[in-house]
């Protein structure tokens, strides 16, 4: 066993188990959200917003060339429309033809859960789905390119009939947006993309600015200033996806499981960043031990090795379990983002037990990957523990529903006695009397 991979072996009869565990889930938590509201980086979240909303593009401006160091024009913000078409013009044609077969696998997943495009009215009673008119999304500004975070958030969007969607990306590309990112919008129809991006391009989206204009909604990953931003304009101003922290994957696992295999899904989690984690479930000792051996020997030949295993040191952890069902109420528990369910014949059993989790990946061929690239269901997930309660983007994000009522004169008729009666005893008389006077007629 590789010694230095040893201290994120643990048991669930360890003395002291349930507290440490519990610690680990709160540190993550703690590490991936900024402090209080009246933490000095709340603060500054909060004044980088207001004056975006007071004055629009000269703080969006002197935001973007403080954070990015890069200096804008407001003019300049808006990439323009030959750029979007050059970049997709030099764009590898192997990496088109396979980015077309995604959209075309998001594409059809999206169609087909979608409930939208309907309106439905019987009874006197019905609904209506109605797409959001404009929504925002923010792409991360990563040290290599995300077309995929476009892709799982753009299609969505179109799906459901959303008319007019900006783009917002921070200009850490030779001072604007790395060219696949702009391939990939051109690709999808997209031509209001713009280089700015962090707290301020949430503003311009959530405010509107004298470039920008006002959207909806906004959806997207990004670094926790993003989605402290996010946060503090939810439910004024506009509507958001959910506020999305580090990446996880918990992978539960039983002695039919390829240590390997678990190995490698633990390490597509841990590169991501210092922040991320991986957290494997098992009832099998030997399988446990065996995937600490793997993690060393794949380490020693992976790019980014010493940010991996800073992550599995930090966060990560490697937990022997009495049973199967105490794997499922802890996965339950942690609610992660990605739930793999690596247990051979039963992988589809224990998938079904589970009720907290962003996206669950069933059975050995199925890593995340798959999800994060081709499968069709969007990888804009909930992470820490939210997945108890929100869930991934999806097509009916991004409609809203009107109720409708019609009733006849036989109706309110019948319904009559029962309205007034409710409404005289709360005490709003008017109420009772639009329903009185119609009977009088």
């Amino acid at each position: 066993m590789s010694e230095s991979l040893h201290d994120i072996l643990l048991s669930s009869h360890d003395p002291g188990f349930e507290a440490g565990f519990a610690k680990l889930r709160s540190d993550m938590l703690q590490f991936a959200r900024l402090a209080g509201a009246d933490s000095a980086e709340s603060r500054t979240v909060a004044k980088v917003l207001a004056e975006v909303a007071q004055q629009g593009d000269q703080a969006v401006a002197k935001y973007t060339k403080e954070f990015d160091r890069v200096e804008l024009r407001p003019g300049e913000f808006r990439i323009p429309a030959e750029d979007l078409a050059k970049a997709h013009a030099s764009i590898d044609l192997a990496f088109l033809t396979s980015l077309r077969k995604a959209v075309a696998n998001v594409k059809e997943y999206q169609q087909r859960i979608f409930i939208g495009g309907r309106s439905e009215l019987s009874h006197g009673t019905g609904i209506r789905y109605t797409p959001i008119r404009r929504t925002g999304v923010c792409v991360p500004g990563a040290a290599a390119p995300l077309p995929s975070t476009v892709i799982m958030t753009v299609v969505p969007a179109q799906v459901a009939g959303v008319k007019e969607i900006a783009v917002v990306s921070p200009p850490r590309f030779e001072g604007s947006i790395h060219p696949v990112i702009l391939a990939v919008c051109h690709e999808l129809g997209i031509d209001e993309v713009y280089r700015i991006g962090g707290v301020q391009a949430v503003g311009a989206l959530a405010y509107g600015t004298q470039t920008v204009g006002k959207v909806d909604k906004i959806v997207g990953p990004g670094n926790k200033w993003v989605q402290a931003a996010k946060r503090h304009v939810a439910g004024d101003y506009v509507a958001i996806d959910s506020i999305a922290g580090p990446s996880e994957v918990l992978i539960v696992a039983n002695d039919q499981a390829n240590p390997a295999w678990v190995a490698v899904d633990m390490l597509s989690q841990a590169e991501h960043g210092t922040d991320s984690s991986a957290i494997v479930l098992t009832d099998s000792q030997s399988l446990a031990e065996a995937i600490v051996e793997q993690l060393a020997r794949q380490l020693e030949t992976l790019p980014r090795a010493a940010e991996a295993m800073q992550s599995l040191k930090r966060f990560s952890r490697i937990i022997v379990v009495a049973d199967l069902n105490e794997a499922v109420r802890l996965a339950d528990e942690f609610a992660s983002e990605h739930l793999e369910v690596q247990c051979g014949t039963r992988s589809r059993e224990i998938a079904e037990r589970i009720t907290n989790a962003g996206a669950i990946f069933i059975g050995p061929h199925t890593p995340v990957a798959v999800g994060d690239y081709w499968a069709g269901p969007s990888h804009t997930l909930p992470t820490g523990s939210r997945a108890k309660f929100s869930s991934a983007v999806t097509s009916n994000d991004f409609v809203k529903s009107i109720s409708l009522i019609e009733y006849t004169a036989g109706q309110l008729a019948a319904a009559a006695d029962d309205i007034v009666r409710l409404a005289q005893t709360e005490g709003l008389d008017a109420h009772a009397r639009s329903i009185a006077i119609r009977r009088q007629e």
